[in-house]
Parts: C-alpha cells; structure tokens; sequence
C-alpha cells in the first residue's frame, strides 16, 4: 500500500506544501557509454597449439628447466590493452594445453559475440616438459618430452574481455575461470587496476619510517645481504 511524504512546494491554493506519492519509485542509476570500443578482428578466443610446429628436418630440442623463465615481475605484459577487463596473476606458474582449452571453453560458450570479445595475452605452450616412464632406472640422459607448457610470471595478464558489457557481467565467469588455474589469480577491471596502483603510490609516500626494506637492503644493515638470495636483494624480497 502506497504512502504519502510531505514535501516543500508552491501550489494554486497558495499553500507551501505539497503531497506527493513516494511509494514505488526506483532511483535507477544511468547505464555507461561505452565509447572508442575497437572491436578486434576475431572476437572469440582461438584454439591454442598444443605440440609447437617444427620444420620436416627439425627435432623437437629439450630444454633444461630454467626457473629464471617464472622469476620475478611480468615486466612487459602486465597491463590491460583494451582498458577494460581480464585475469591477472598473481603467482608464477605453468599453464598445460588443458587449461587453455579450458578457458577457451568456458569464454566461448559463455560469451555473447555480438557485443563482446575476448583476446589471448599469453603464449601457446612452446616449453617442453621432459618425463621419464614409470618404473625406469635413474641415470641414462634426460627422459623424453611428456608435454610443453606456457611459463607465466607473477603480474602476467592471461586473458582480456571486454566490448559492449560492465564488470558485472563477465566477473562471475572469469571468477570461474581463476579457481581452476594452476596458480594465484584474480579477476581484474581497469579500474581495479588503477586503484591498486594509486593505493601502491599512497602508501610509499605516507610512510613515515625511514628504514623501509629497500633501504635496509641496500645499505646492508645487520649484514643483512650475506644471508640473502640475488633474487631478495633485486626485488626486495617481494618475488622470488
């Protein structure tokens, strides 16, 4: 049943105040323009290589397992291209060919490409992983190669979606999507991105304490720096 609110006005009769009913009215927030979109060419996300393609006369080479591939910041691809939405780690890891194809089903089949798109930020698998068979003897040489895998970074953008949509709309699936990776990620939007960064920037301005942990490292307090890795004394014990 509706009510009445009591509201300041002028009407005929002279009067200051006026009745108006309230009951039932929506205070619907405007929708965003979605401006200066480009739209790339192929919207949906492509199917990834599994086995990387060689020439006739060319051998499969074997890598050693070279862990400086997973060290460290991402230091390039770490930003959103099309400023909108996508998936961030937040951990190093290896992604296998299963959980590309994973997320280029969960993005196709979930995604409406008259007015969305996705595109791929990352590498199909070219690092092969060698494994020996059950049951075998240690020595002999290195195993054969099992699978390749995509080596990613702490900071590395897997993925972008954006188009004609707001965060809300594709934040349940690329949610989906992060709980099923082999490593740390988090959903991300522009402007998470932005807020993090200038929250970053506060905090390093605000700090009142002379003796950060830069400072620490670099001037060798306590001789810190002989009980320290390379990788600590580089990023300050933030990755390793």
């Amino acid at each position: 049943m509706g009510h009445l609110s009591l509201l300041p006005g002028n009407s005929d009769d002279g009067c200051s105040w006026c009745l108006l009913q309230v009951a039932g009215l929506k205070d619907y927030k405007i929708p965003p323009k979605f401006e200066n979109i480009e739209f790339p060419e192929r919207v949906k996300l492509k199917i990834m290589e599994r086995v990387p393609q060689f020439r006739a006369n060319e051998k499969p080479i074997k890598m050693m397992k070279n862990l400086k591939d997973l060290r460290g910041p991402e230091p390039a691809n770490n930003k959103l291209i099309h400023k909108q939405y996508g998936i961030q780690a937040l951990t190093p890891g290896n992604l296998r060919w299963g959980h590309l194809e994973m997320m280029r089903i969960m993005v196709n089949r979930n995604m409406d490409d008259k007015r969305m798109f996705a595109v791929w930020r990352i590498d199909p698998p070219w690092k092969p992983i060698t494994k020996k068979g059950q049951g075998q003897r240690m020595g002999g040489g290195k195993g054969p190669i099992d699978h390749y895998v995509t080596p990613v970074r702490a900071d590395r953008i897997v993925l972008e979606m954006g188009g004609n949509i707001e965060f809300a709309e594709v934040k349940p699936l690329l949610e989906g999507i992060v709980k099923k990776l082999p490593l740390k990620a988090w959903t991300v939007s522009q402007q998470l991105l932005d807020e993090k960064e200038a929250q970053d920037a506060f905090e390093r301005e605000s700090n009142n304490n002379p003796f950060t942990l830069e400072f620490l490292i670099k001037n060798n307090m306590q001789g810190c720096r002989q009980w320290m890795s390379k990788y600590d004394k580089m990023w300050y014990m933030k990755y390793k």
